[in-house]
């Protein structure tokens, strides 16, 4: 099957791996080679196979920080936590495994035409930077806080790829933060967040990153009545809904399924 962008969602398909490499502190970046490229949407995922034990059945739920359709090449960075993503990280280029994908509901582009703040921690950047891009290619404007534990946990890269993005506007800003002051700015993103608040205004809130940041971001966009998106993380355990592991609990008392109805969700209607 040829994949276009027209074709019905979550197909299985093949990849090949062309780099994969370490680039932070227990943090690693594959390029594969796969049709999925030319339909994967911002903050959408894939469900990777990874080779190496035929016990472990499930497959390994990834964002990715940019889809090049016309090369067919994904770009994921993703931490070592466990044994598949340590796996992974032993894949060397030319290996070939399978995935699901494209999965989950990604960014909604912000309406208005005023400025988008993104808002991303440790290995939450990737989604960011993919969100970044997005609102670049929509002529959008945006500043960007990132943080990280430690400078060596920041994957370098991709805070230069942001800036990169953010580059047509100059009065763009990109604030590092680390919590033990290594690199950048000492302090949390929120208290980066907070000072920008208070001098500029913003059409939205984009975040990904660990929940408490999050649910911090989420207060202080509800504080300032700006719209925020935030890109959640969970166990997917199937990737199709079933297993209700991934569940989110809602504000109305409901729960959702990050893996069909996020990852990216209102963060409004989030219980933190």
């Amino acid at each position: 099957m040829k994949a276009t962008r027209d074709s019905a969602r979550a197909h299985l398909f093949d990849f090949a791996v062309v780099s994969n490499e370490q680039v932070a502190e227990g943090a690693w970046c594959m390029v594969f080679k796969s049709e999925v490229a030319a339909l994967l949407a911002p903050g959408e995922f894939v469900e990777v196979s990874v080779p190496g034990d035929p016990s472990q059945v499930l497959r390994v739920p990834l964002s990715f920080s940019r889809a090049d359709a016309e090369a067919g090449t994904v770009r994921i960075e993703y931490a070592v936590v466990g044994d598949g993503t340590r796996r992974l990280s032993l894949m060397r280029p030319g290996d070939t495994s399978t995935l699901v994908g494209p999965c989950g509901h990604g960014w909604r582009l912000p309406g208005g035409e005023g400025r988008v703040l993104l808002v991303a921690g440790g290995i939450g950047l990737p989604p960011v930077l993919a969100a970044a891009e997005m609102l670049a290619a929509a002529g959008r404007t945006f500043d960007a806080v990132v943080g990280a534990q430690r400078g060596s946990k920041l994957v370098g890269v991709d805070v230069d790829l942001l800036r990169e993005a953010a580059s047509a506007d100059p009065a763009s800003r990109v604030v590092v933060c680390t919590d033990d002051g290594s690199l950048g700015r000492a302090g949390f993103t929120t208290d980066a967040m907070a000072e920008l608040l208070a001098e500029r205004s913003y059409d939205a809130v984009l975040t990904c990153g660990p929940t408490v940041m999050m649910a911090g971001v989420a207060r202080l966009a509800e504080g300032a009545g700006i719209a925020c998106q935030a890109s959640l993380e969970r166990m997917m355990g199937c990737g199709f809904g079933a297993c209700s592991c991934c569940n989110v609990a809602m504000r109305d008392g409901t729960s959702r399924s990050c893996c069909m109805d996020g990852p990216v969700f209102n963060a409004g209607e989030v219980a933190w």
